[in-house]
């Protein structure tokens, strides 16, 4: 077994990669006080940020060493972890991935990281959201980070298309927004050229979080939750009802509670994200239906081989929010008693921070109309002033009663111009 985890090391130690926009200081920092998790959904690029930052240890001088515990020749060993700590030792910088993959996970780690305080530094990674929020034995010991697949500036660095705001210059980074929208951001697919290359990664990231993450914690079928996941590609507004509804339609026996576990379990594995109602009742905020984005906007392409511009443009807001969003900062959209919706309400605890509504296309004076009706209303409800209307080339500010809505192209709100 002492094969395997040198092999790892030597591995990820000659690996060649592009860095992330993760500050390995950072991590190295607070590894020193705390357990350092790294989530988020499958081939995000975890892994390449673990070896990327035993790279840099190893460079400064320091003991580290690097081991994915997935690997199956030592997944099921009962002991795994203390085989591990015998062969590295009890001081240094152990970075091990896929870290909930082991037996006792929780235990060994707070037990270690109480025991070996300021000697064992431990960064672990996972594709599951347990991880940041871990049970009680955990608790407080953890400073978690989510990586996201490529944001649209790591995208045009890894593609190198230069961001130039000339005439050229911006037909190029449109064009690459629409090849970034229809087959997302994992790392690996942006470096792939082919298109069929691409949809076959992107079909089998699909499958391996299906199988390997939902179906094995929900402990559903690999083919009923391919059926969830299709049809909640396929939603904008999720509700176990209409689910159900859609499985009964089909002939497929499952229970409203089986839907409700696969719901926070697809969403604990980051392969979708289901976003409440603005209200400030529990009530509320369970009963409305969720708004449902995928963890990646290649998945519909590649799973329905349709390219929905306006679900893809504020499904790629949504994932971009989620990467900005600071310490206590919450999503939701909302809603009035009427109907009429604003997208995305980004509160910090009680304190609304902006109010942001998407629109592919506002050419048609009704679509225009609709829009700001529902981001003039919302930002009246709330007591706001201004809003941001997400579109794709209009680029302008204007006053609608009493509200500033400045109007910005999705790839300059994107690249934070």
């Amino acid at each position: 077994m002492e094969d395997v985890f040198e092999e790892w090391g030597a591995y990820a130690q000659k690996k060649e990669l592009k860095p992330r926009k993760m500050d390995l200081d950072e991590l190295e920092r607070n590894s020193r006080l705390k357990i350092v998790a790294i989530t988020g959904i499958r081939r995000s690029g975890k892994s390449s940020v673990a070896m990327l930052l035993m790279q840099k240890l190893l460079k400064e001088g320091k003991k580290a060493s690097y081991i994915n515990l997935e690997d199956s020749r030592i997944k099921d060993t009962k002991d795994v972890l203390d085989r591990v700590l015998k062969w590295f030792g009890d001081s240094g910088y152990l970075l091990l991935d896929e870290i909930t993959s082991a037996q006792d996970w929780e235990g060994w780690l707070a037990r270690n990281h109480e025991l070996l305080k300021g000697k064992l530094r431990l960064v672990v990674s996972s594709s599951r959201k347990t991880l940041a929020v871990p049970s009680k034995p955990l608790r407080g010991r953890v400073l978690a980070y989510e990586l996201y697949p490529l944001s649209f500036k790591e995208f045009l660095e890894f593609k190198k298309t230069p961001v130039e705001r000339t005439t050229a210059g911006i037909g190029r980074i449109e064009k690459s927004l629409k090849e970034y929208l229809t087959y997302g951001g994992f790392p690996e697919v942006a470096l792939t050229g082919e298109e069929t290359d691409k949809m076959h990664l992107i079909g089998s990231y699909f499958r391996d979080i299906i199988g390997l993450d939902v179906a094995e914690i929900s402990r559903e079928s690999v083919s009923t939750v391919e059926l969830f996941g299709k049809y909640t590609i396929e939603t904008s507004h999720f509700s176990a009802s209409k689910c159900l509804n859609f499985f009964k339609s089909i002939g497929h026996k499952i229970g409203k509670q089986s839907i409700l576990d696969l719901e926070r379990h697809s969403q604990d594995s980051y392969l979708f994200f289901f976003v409440p109602v603005f209200s400030h009742t529990i009530k509320d905020r369970s009963q409305y239906p969720r708004k449902s984005y995928m963890g990646d906007t290649g998945f519909m392409y590649a799973l329905t081989g349709k390219s929905d511009m306006g679900k893809l443009f504020e499904n790629a807001v949504l994932l971009e929010l989620r990467r900005r969003r600071g310490l206590n900062e919450e999503i939701n959209y909302w809603r009035n008693d009427k109907g009429i919706e604003s997208d995305f309400v980004v509160k910090k605890g009680t304190r609304v921070m902006e109010i942001i509504q998407v629109s592919y296309n506002i050419d048609s004076e009704k679509t225009k109309e609709r829009e700001i009706r529902g981001l003039v209303e919302c930002a009246k409800s709330l007591a706001m002033k201004k809003g941001t209307m997400i579109t794709n080339d209009t680029d302008m500010t204007e006053t609608v009663d009493g509200i500033r809505i400045a109007f910005i192209p999705l790839w300059k709100w994107l690249l934070n111009l």
